[in-house]
């Protein structure tokens, strides 16, 4: 049994048989001890000494010896500070725990448990390359659906390609004005950041159209409509879903570049998904739900003709839901689509890794699910997180300071290269080895940097912070798995019962104390969705460890008993290390 949910279930049972007191473990309130005090776990008392009318300190005491005595090989001694019972925690319990876990390959997971989740995470342009915003979303929807997995949970990873609009068009049209028939095979480009770069022209070439017409008299609003390329996307747009042909053609092909480009990338980061939506055919859906509404009367029309739901009582405002002219708007086609999800998966739970820019449009899309009584609206969930920023401010993708994927990669990649080189640890390396370790590197310095801050906060990306060998970085916890494995290649495990050694010094024991919560917190990751706490977790315990392996030495032991308990935590430590990061999507390397 973990400890937390023993300490429990001691606790209920000693308050229903000492104290006549009965109350689900569930609510009985564990936490970490704090340093200042002695003592592993801490229960809190307050909310039982009012009920039984004891003071918080007699409960302690009375709590802590009626534990010791009937849980000898739990708990070894207890001590209360103002209503806080303190409890530490017995050797032989940490050291049974290792001796039937250390070895345990699935530690921390879950048997299957037969429920559905789906979680839909990158959502990109196809007019432009991903960007490091888009490794954020990538790396959160990725961690997330891994921790799902882990616990048991059989999970659906999906992308929605936006790959229709005006964005799109812009692209196309700078290609048709200005591209001479390149094409990424005759430049040498990604196909994605060949596309790119035409979206970005467009910007350009549009910004001195509306100078020009502005100089000429027009106010800025008129001009920026009234400008040639902003006529020409509009009528490309119109031509499209009009499928003119030569405009399908080159929609088609230009897509098909971009997505070349993004499969290189989604390789390279190691994003995979089970199932791509394409907006392209899926706009349409939703407008027989828009019908089903307005007989509901769930929505209601405006005199001109447009379809609008009322969520002022909720809180919110009046939402459009179709245009005027019978057209869908993003709001109709994500209701459609989130219906065909679940039709086609029954999900349980259904997740939008999307920016808390869209935190509006998910809370009404919600709304709307529930009001019309669709099955796809009690699990779904939007995942919101803060945006990433540079140390220079806010990304503008039309201004051209957008900091692509790939071209991040690479400088983490060249970064990481400088540091491991400079460290002088890699002359045996063969030039194959030296270039799998960087990008290991490169790529797990930049996956726990974005994913190391909670989701919902906003951060500021610092590329030589994030590689940091002594910080609090993927490399810092990288080199510990390396040094744990380098140990165990020069040291034999040998034959060791678990029995020979009933005492643990301070740091076996919080390193094991440690090495017991990950179940927990695996847990805890995933009912908050929140990868950062495995991140945080993880550091945490190749900190320990190094303080561990620095305090006690290994080969040169006390008694070979110690030597094999200190072996045993090794592979323990490294275990738990390479599952955590695991979940993050970074490897770790055997040596560095």
């Amino acid at each position: 049994m973990e400890l937390v949910p023993g300490i429990k279930l001691a606790v209920q049972a000693v308050l229903a048989e000492k104290y006549n007191h009965r109350i689900d473990s569930q609510d009985v309130l564990v936490n970490e001890t704090k340093p200042e005090f002695k003592g592993d776990y801490t229960v809190v008392l307050f909310s039982y000494s009012k009920i039984l009318k004891i003071s918080p300190d007699a409960l302690g005491q009375g709590i802590g010896e009626f534990l010791l005595n009937s849980n000898p090989d739990w708990f070894s001694e207890f001590n209360v500070i103002k209503g806080f019972l303190n409890l530490v925690m017995a050797d032989n319990i940490l050291i049974d725990f290792l001796h039937t876990q250390y070895n345990n390959a699935s530690y921390g997971s879950q048997s299957v448990n037969g429920k559905r989740v789906m979680v839909e995470y990158s959502s990109p342009n196809t007019n432009k390359p991903l960007h490091l915003g888009h490794l954020r979303n990538n790396f959160l929807g990725w961690s997330v659906a891994a921790i799902y997995k882990t616990l048991g949970y059989d999970m659906i990873k999906t992308c929605i390609a936006n790959d229709r609009g005006i964005h799109i068009c812009k692209s196309m049209v700078a290609w048709k004005l200005f591209a001479n028939g390149a094409t990424p095979e005759s430049t040498g480009l990604k196909g994605d950041h060949f596309v790119g770069d035409y979206y970005v022209l467009f910007g350009i070439e549009l910004k001195k159209q509306v100078e020009t017409l502005m100089t000429s008299g027009l106010a800025r609003e008129k001009a920026e409509k009234e400008a040639p390329l902003m006529i020409a996307a509009q009528k490309m747009l119109v031509d499209w879903e009009a499928g003119v042909p030569e405009v399908i053609e080159l929609w088609k092909k230009m897509n098909d570049w971009v997505y070349a480009g993004f499969d290189i990338t989604y390789k390279r980061i190691g994003s995979d998904f089970d199932k791509i939506y394409y907006e392209s055919q899926t706009y349409l859906l939703g407008k027989d739900l828009v019908e089903i509404g307005l007989a509901k009367k769930v929505f209601f029309k405006k005199e001109d003709g447009s379809v609008w739901i009322d969520l002022k009582p909720d809180g919110l405002d009046e939402k459009i839901v179709q245009r005027s002219d019978g057209t869908a708007v993003y709001m109709t086609q994500d209701i459609g689509l989130a219906e065909r999800k679940y039709e086609e998966y029954h999900t349980d739970l259904s997740l939008y890794v999307v920016a808390d820019e869209q935190n509006y449009h998910f809370k009404v899309l919600k709304l709307i699910c529930q009001k019309l009584q669709l099955p796809s609206a009690a699990g779904l969930y939007h995942l919101s997180y803060g945006l990433v920023e540079l140390p220079s401010g806010r990304m503008k993708t039309r201004e051209g300071t957008v900091v692509d994927a790939d071209d991040i990669i690479d400088e983490m990649t060249s970064i990481a290269a400088k540091h491991t080189e400079e460290l002088g640890k890699v002359d045996d390396f063969t030039e194959k080895e030296r270039k799998e370790l960087y990008d290991t590197i490169g790529l797990g310095a930049l996956k726990f940097f974005l994913l190391r801050v909670d989701p919902k906060k906003r951060m500021v990306f610092n590329p030589d912070e994030s590689i940091d060998f002594h910080g609090f970085t993927g490399p810092f916890v990288q080199y510990a798995h390396a040094r744990i494995k380098s140990i165990l290649r020069k040291e034999s495990m040998g034959e060791y019962s678990g029995s020979e050694i009933t005492s643990l010094l301070p740091l076996e024991k919080e390193l094991l104390i440690s090495l017991e919560k990950y179940s927990s917190l695996l847990q805890q990751a995933c009912t908050e969705m929140n990868p950062s706490l495995v991140a945080n977790y993880v550091f945490s315990i190749a900190k320990i460890f190094n303080s561990f392996y620095s305090e006690h030495s290994i080969g040169r032991a006390e008694s070979e008993y110690k030597k094999q308990l200190r072996l045993r935590i090794c592979v323990m430590t490294a275990r738990v290390i390479q599952s955590a990061m695991s979940l993050l999507g970074i490897k770790v390397p055997e040596r560095m």
